[in-house]
């Protein structure tokens, strides 16, 4: 990272990039159910948390520096990922605003049969990798968002990133036991998507701010 860029500076990136991230990854999908299955299993947990963590930091890390490589000297393109992007972020926090209205929640249990720890990490890379979901948020929406920063504040930006990751699946896979009953309440994800709409609002307000300035 570039000693130059003030700590201010370099908090306010990697903020960024921490807020963005657990924004888009906090969900009820597949990969977390999983993550937290094997968590309650206490099976193979350590290895699983690690993959997917360093999957989302390769994806997050190769979609900023392609798009930095790819917007070059194209004020223009700049600005109109910043546009889209805005719009993106605001229209998903728009929809977690309407989920925090309306029940659910993310139920996983500790039954069946074991798995090896190969066949437990082929599952993990089989949700983590053939979504198409995650290319969309990793590489084009967080690489576009994490492009935008000066040169010196990527690095920043890409480790926040990459530890909203390692901190929502290691919270999952090793907090397991604690955290499942939360997870079951639909009134702890009614928060959560609250808290995430007004988060990914905010962005797209930086974003649009962003957009015009450089316009």
């Amino acid at each position: 990272m570039d000693t130059g860029i003030t700590s201010a500076a370099g908090g306010a990136a990697f903020a960024q990039g921490l807020a963005l991230s657990l924004g888009l990854i906090v969900a009820i999908g597949a990969q977390n159910a999983f993550v937290l299955r094997q968590g309650l299993r206490r099976e193979h947990v350590g290895p699983i948390v690690l993959f997917c963590a360093l999957a989302d930091a390769a994806l997050v890390a190769a979609g900023v520096m392609g798009m930095a490589r790819a917007l070059g000297d194209r004020a223009w393109l700049a600005q109109a990922l910043a546009l889209a992007g805005a719009v993106f972020l605001a229209a998903y926090g728009w929809r977690a605003l309407r989920r925090a209205r309306q029940p659910q929640s993310l139920a996983a249990t500790a039954g069946g049969a074991g798995l090896a720890r190969r066949a437990a990490l082929a599952q993990a890379a089989a949700f983590t990798l053939l979504n198409p979901h995650v290319y969309l948020d990793t590489v084009l929406l967080v690489g576009s968002v994490g492009a935008q920063q000066a040169p010196g504040l990527r690095g920043w930006f890409i480790a926040g990133a990459s530890g909203a990751s390692l901190l929502w699946f290691s919270a999952l896979g090793f907090g397991a036991r604690w955290m499942a009953p939360w997870f079951a309440r639909p009134r702890a994800w009614q928060v959560l998507d609250a808290l995430i709409g007004l988060t990914m609002c905010g962005l797209a307000a930086l974003l649009l701010r962003h957009a015009w300035v450089g316009g």
